[in-house]
C-alpha cells in the first residue's frame, strides 16, 4: 500500500507565502502524474496544479502565476509553493498521485491539509 502525507499547512496573512509538501511512502512503486487539489465547504474539489513525471506543469487559471508545483522523483515528493496568497485560497489542499504498482495504477489521495489565509 502506498500512502501520501501532506505537510506545511496552517495560517498565513493575505499576501504571504506558504509551501505545501507531500511525500509518498510504500514499497515497490513508481508515480506518474502528481497533483494538488483544493476544496472548500460546499464546493467540489478543484485542481490547482499538476506535474507529470517528466516535469511538465499545468495550473488552474485562478493560480495566475502565484503558485509553483515541483517534484523530486528520487524522493517521491511533490511540493506546492504558494505566494501572494489571497483569502479565497483558504481551503483544504489535497495531494494526489497516480501510483504505479504491481502492474496496475491507483489514484491515490493524501488526507488533506488546511490552509487558512486571513485578510
Amino acid at each position: 500500500q502506498v500512502q501520501l502525507v501532506e505537510s506545511g499547512g496552517g495560517l498565513v496573512q493575505a499576501g504571504g507565502s506558504m509551501r505545501l509538501s507531500c511525500a509518498a511512502s510504500g514499497t515497490s512503486f513508481s508515480i506518474n502524474g502528481m497533483y494538488w487539489y483544493r476544496q472548500t465547504p460546499g464546493k467540489q474539489r478543484e485542481l490547482v496544479a499538476a506535474i507529470s513525471s517528466d516535469g511538465t506543469t499545468n495550473y488552474a487559471g485562478f493560480v495566475g502565476g502565484r503558485f509553483t508545483i515541483s517534484r523530486d522523483n528520487a524522493k517521491n515528493t511533490v511540493s506546492l509553493q504558494m505566494t501572494r496568497l489571497k483569502p479565497e485560497d483558504t481551503a483544504v489542499y489535497y495531494c494526489n498521485a497516480l501510483v504505479l504498482r504491481n502492474g496496475g495504477a491507483l489514484d491515490t489521495w493524501g488526507q488533506g491539509i488546511l490552509v487558512t489565509v486571513s485578510p
